[in-house]
């Protein structure tokens, strides 16, 4: 009897293709294939200013615009990945593809390092006349950048989203998060370490080579654990339903709008199945996308007539999109901040005893392992202890607010350190790297609390059909500040003579002043719309059977 019993439970698992998928036996194909590709991305990226300077002799400003560019290209491109993995492929597909067109762009970008054509001749020591690069190496360079940017664009966060999507409980999801960005950063430390070492004291081709086998690697494991994944459900274009909200609520603009849940379409099927009855009071003029008319019955038009819950997932999006702004001004600080540590690197002295010198692009290792080490304190002990003493949970936005503070503190000691250092060069001296090593600590100990945070929260508020959306939001929020770094340095380098191609005949610190000044005042904004806002989804262990109206931040 019992070996019937257990021949039928046997027979039912394997008619269940789901039942032993997912969950965190998922995780080391995840987070194996994130690190891999973490370190052959920031293999390329961190020291990309450099590598430009150096072997296709393009002056340090202009150099730390094109990074700037690139760094925004290799953040935004992600948007477009899961609008495509949302709308018709999943997100293995897409993963599966980026991958290996990264594998693509970091081989060309190898056989620039690799083939003396691809690049001009090198500059002279002490000549001011160099030989610029000509428009097939720029074009083979760029072609490179390109392939390399949209392949890690296209990986980096749709693997975020399918990683939190083998786990149920909010709670995991956040646990995931955590542990998957640590993941990352060990990635970004091996590159900033090993890999940038090995680019400026053995070769260009052997560092991008590495990066090269990293990728291919990490693409092998994503492709074994595949067995492991759940299957994914396509529910097609969910930008077409939010269009959809805005054309029958304009079209519908002028019906009165009801109270009553029988007025409401609650969608056909599977989609009638939901718990939200009756539109919420917030952006009250898109409830009539929602209400049932004589039109409607008559058109059958779906251009007509939405259900509450598309319309309550469009809302959603809406009441995300200040925080998401805010956001955005956060991270532009961190994007200039990255950009300048470089150049104020490759101005200073360098070098630790007698036998090692600092690469100027391995300087961000230092915020790098801040990151990674609050990472864990968080986990561990910061948050713990938080829910000792005040009885409950931080939520995510309370750690994104915490960031934000820590984020401000690290550009005012940025610019203490630049003003000071500009003083040792007056005096005919050179300051110590060592010097850029606090800052740098702060900055990612801000990091370590607010890019957690924000992923957790827009993957969690987001709409189930958006998913992959949500998780790149954050990408896209570091891509835009970027292409704001690069605004800002072009603006402050018209306006003013801080920023020149020497920065010893500049006032840098003056450019981190103003950081600091932004950074308060979106502090202050940030507050507000954080007051303002009420969670969705996301549940906390101590305050969900609370009123929602005392879980504002």
């Amino acid at each position: 009897m019992a070996d019937a019993v257990s021949g039928d439970t046997e027979a039912h698992r394997s008619t269940d293709p789901s039942r032993k998928r997912g969950g965190w036996i998922t995780f080391p194909f995840v987070a194996a294939t994130f690190l891999g590709l973490s370190l052959t991305s920031f293999g390329w990226l961190l020291n990309l200013i450099v590598y430009l300077i150096e072997e296709f002799n393009i002056k340090s400003i202009a150099a730390a615009q094109i990074s700037n560019i690139i760094n925004g290209c290799v953040n935004m491109f992600p948007l477009v990945a899961a609008i495509i993995a949302d709308s018709f492929f999943g997100n293995i597909p897409i993963v599966s593809i980026s991958t290996f067109i990264s594998l693509i762009g970091i081989f060309a970008l190898t056989l620039t390092a690799s083939l003396n054509h691809l690049r001009p001749q090198k500059c002279e020591t002490g000549s001011i006349l160099c030989q610029s690069p000509s428009k097939l190496q720029l074009g083979f360079l760029y072609a490179a950048l390109t392939l390399a940017s949209i392949g890690s664009g296209g990986s980096r966060f749709t693997l975020a989203a399918t990683g939190a999507n083998q786990h149920e409980k909010p709670k995991d999801q956040q646990s995931f998060f955590n542990w998957f960005f640590f993941a990352g950063y060990i990635g970004v430390l091996t590159a900033a370490t090993a890999i940038v070492y090995t680019q400026d004291n053995a070769s260009w081709k052997l560092g991008f080579g590495l990066c090269a086998a990293a990728n291919l690697i990490c693409f092998i494991v994503f492709i074994s654990g595949k067995r492991f994944y759940k299957p994914e459900k396509i529910m097609g274009s969910p930008y077409t339903s939010m269009a959809r909200v805005v054309v029958a609520a304009t079209m519908k603009r002028k019906s009165v709008v009801s109270s009553r849940e029988e007025d409401y379409h609650h969608g056909l099927g599977k989609e009638a199945n939901t718990t939200v009855l009756v539109p919420s009071e917030s952006f009250r003029f898109l409830n009539s996308a929602a209400l049932k008319t004589k039109e409607d019955d008559s058109s059958h038009s779906k251009w007509r007539l939405c259900s509450v819950q598309e319309v309550e997932d469009f809302k959603a999006v809406l009441r995300l999109l200040p925080l998401w702004a805010s956001v955005i001004i956060l991270s532009t600080p961190v994007a200039m901040q990255i950009t300048l540590t470089v150049l104020q690197g490759l101005a200073m002295d360098r070098a630790i005893g007698s036998n090692f010198k600092v690469p100027a692009g391995s300087l961000q290792v230092i915020s790098t392992v801040s990151t990674i080490a609050f990472l864990i304190v968080n986990s561990l002990l910061v948050y713990p202890m938080c829910k000792k003493l005040i009885r409950k949970r931080l939520t995510p936005l309370q750690q994104v607010g915490i960031g934000h503070v820590i984020t401000i503190i690290s550009m005012a000691m940025s610019a203490v350190v630049e003003a000071k250092r500009l003083k040792e060069v007056e005096n005919g001296h050179s300051m110590s790297v060592l010097w850029l090593f606090p800052p740098l600590v702060v900055v990612g100990i801000g990091e370590a609390f607010h890019l957690p945070a924000n992923v957790a929260v827009f993957y969690g508020e987001f709409p189930d059909s958006l998913k992959n959306t949500a998780a790149s939001l954050t990408s896209v929020v570091i891509g835009v500040s970027y292409y704001m770094s690069t605004a800002l340095t072009d603006v402050i380098q018209r306006t003013t003579a801080w920023l020149p191609d020497d920065i010893n005949h500049g006032r840098v610190d003056n450019v981190y002043w103003v950081l600091v000044i932004g950074g308060i005042l979106n502090f202050g904004y940030f507050l507000v719309c954080s007051w303002v806002y009420r969670y969705r989804n996301l549940e906390d262990d101590d305050v969900h059977e609370q009123d929602p109206k005392d879980v504002t931040t």
